[in-house]
């Protein structure tokens, strides 16, 4: 089942196209959009959640066209929006926080409106937090705040706009718990700069660079683009597109090796860095 379809979404600020022909299809399960600053990620992800029209293009989210009225009203009662940077009041409390969210969701009986508050908050562990002020907790619980804002009514698809910047790897873990169990029976699509999240939780992965999305596949054939060219050396080699000392003192290098060099098993990022760089993009490690 196909949950959005996008042909030839283009998007341009003055001079800088933030997005180039782009065309995609999503359907349930976590699809990890991967990308530098300047990729055109943020602006993908707020063109599909109806929050900026694209200037050409179409695009569709469960078969309702957001270009008229009563589409883009459709569309938004089926999605679920997480964005960089939250809206939050500090002064509310998470309860009440969500309980604004649900209200501009359309959520208008009181009583089913707080259950649905109640569940959500309880679905991302802040139950018996939720009559805590937001300015009171910490970074990781306003990040569970986001998504449970996010999930009111049971959305069919969720946009993720860099959910786990800025949490400590306990906090990563338990944020990736809750969009595994997110992305079950839902379309999730999750913006991050991690590679290891989308290693560990997508079942698909879309590089972007300039503007276009300039990989399509799955985790496991992103690391394959780097077979073969990643190896070990006592030093950093010169030739190498990027290189970094490892933990055990000798060199990571990608690129072409040179020959006799001692191969090292490729990872996902390494698959990524080649992507942009066959992409012309800046590759730094």
């Amino acid at each position: 089942m196909t949950t959005v379809s996008a042909s030839g979404l283009c998007l341009r600020y003055g001079r800088n196209h933030a997005l180039d022909e782009v065309s995609l299809r999503l359907s349930p399960g976590v699809t990890g959009l991967l990308g530098p600053n300047g990729a055109g990620k943020t602006s993908l992800l707020r063109v599909l959640a109806t929050a900026v029209p694209a200037d050409r293009g179409t695009f569709t989210v469960l078969g309702h066209d957001p270009a008229t009225a009563r589409g883009r009203q459709e569309v938004r009662r089926r999605l679920g929006y997480l964005p960089q940077t939250p809206g939050f009041h500090p002064d509310f409390t998470a309860f009440e926080f969500v309980d604004y969210v649900a209200i501009l969701k359309e959520l208008t009986d009181r009583a089913g409106r707080h259950r649905e508050v109640r569940r959500v908050l309880e679905e991302v562990g802040l139950g018996d937090v939720r009559g805590r002020r937001i300015k009171k907790l910490s970074g990781g619980m306003r990040q569970r705040v986001a998504l449970a804002a996010a999930l009111v009514g049971d959305p069919a698809f969720l946009v993720l706009d860099e959910p786990t910047v800025g949490l400590d790897p306990e906090q990563r873990m338990r944020f990736r718990e809750l969009i595994a169990r997110a992305g079950e029976g839902r379309t999730v699509l999750l913006s991050t700069h991690q590679t290891e999240d989308v290693a560990m939780l997508c079942h698909r992965v879309l590089v972007m660079a300039r503007g276009a999305i300039r990989f399509d596949g799955t985790p496991a054939e992103l690391t394959a683009v780097a077979a073969g060219r990643v190896w070990n050396s006592a030093e950093r080699d010169p030739g190498a597109k990027a290189g970094w000392r490892t933990g055990t003192g000798s060199f990571r290098n990608i690129g072409d090796p040179p020959a006799g060099a001692e191969p090292a098993e490729p990872t996902l990022e390494d698959g990524y860095l080649l992507t942009l760089d066959g992409a012309g993009a800046e590759v730094t490690a």
